[in-house]
């Protein structure tokens, strides 16, 4: 993959952004079909994503049952639906909502294909709750996600008004500190800023992140989110945040300077995973 030159600070309204990464993400549809390991899920009856895998382990003790058996979930942000079905294969009930129908066709074919019942709703994350129907005993989100989003006071009310009372919102993605650093750099150089200012990062890149087939729509837009900002959004929605934690491993490889240290995990070299984190966790409650 080419290397990603610093962003462009820019303003620029939610709407247009908005627009310009939807044709990002529908050129992306057709590389991750092929690169997600789609014939695994159909191979093994039992092979869940190694996301899913990871985030089931860390929901197991604040679950009723310790499992999402039987359970309404809301996977926000699905893409492709290879997660939202792995919930469907641990015996959740699982509506995938993503603003991208090309994602959508391709994750309602895999299910048919695994003989797995999903509901799949086309919707803006930040208008989920009004597209949806029906509430949910766990809303997921994890891996990519809230980068593309401008508004997470908003992001927030949509999970607050998916949840039933008691109800668990799980949130994993990249560490805000981590996406500050520079991927190509020698060591742990900052590059990106960390906190919200207003604009969004323009960015240039003519391949997405599993491999090296060339893109047309190369432009996105995103922004960053600092954990200050991600908590006090969840608590201004009503929300009780009731674990924060951050990890040493992600699931995909951020850095060519990364190593892969096992089913699907990346880390920093040597002592480099105690320096600096690669994931954040949040999880919260609503009141019940």
């Amino acid at each position: 993959m080419a290397e990603e030159e610093k962003a462009d600070d820019v303003a620029i309204a939610w709407e247009q952004g908005r627009a310009t990464n939807l044709e990002n993400w529908e050129e992306r549809v057709p590389i991750h079909e092929r690169d997600y390991g789609l014939e695994e899920y159909r191979a093994d009856p039992d092979h869940l994503s190694p996301v899913v895998r990871h985030d089931l382990a860390a929901l197991a003790p604040l679950l009723p049952a310790g499992t999402v058996a039987g359970l309404d979930l809301c996977h926000l942000q699905c893409h492709i639906g290879t997660d939202t079905l792995s919930f469907a294969r641990a015996g959740a009930r699982v509506t995938g909502v993503d603003f991208s129908p090309s994602a959508l066709a391709t994750a309602a074919r895999l299910a048919d294909e695994l003989g797995l019942r999903a509901t799949w709703v086309e919707s803006d994350v930040l208008e989920a709750a009004s597209a949806v129907e029906g509430w949910f005993d766990v809303v997921y989100t994890s891996i990519g996600t809230i980068s593309w989003l401008a508004d997470l006071d908003r992001w927030a009310a949509q999970i607050a008004g998916l949840l039933r009372p008691g109800g668990v919102f799980y949130f994993r993605d990249a560490h805000p500190t981590l996406l500050t650093i520079d991927p190509d750099a020698d060591g742990l150089l900052v590059r990106d800023r960390y906190f919200a200012n207003g604009l969004a990062q323009r960015w240039e890149s003519e391949f997405t992140y599993t491999g090296d087939t060339r893109m047309q729509s190369t432009r996105t837009y995103e922004w960053p989110h600092p954990v200050s900002e991600i908590v006090n959004a969840l608590l201004g929605a009503g929300l009780h945040v009731v674990r924060l934690d951050e990890g040493r491993t992600l699931p995909w490889r951020y850095s060519p300077r990364m190593v892969d240290v096992g089913d699907g995990q990346w880390a920093w070299p040597g002592d480099e995973p105690d320096l600096i984190p690669c994931t954040l966790t949040v999880v919260a409650r609503s009141a019940g």
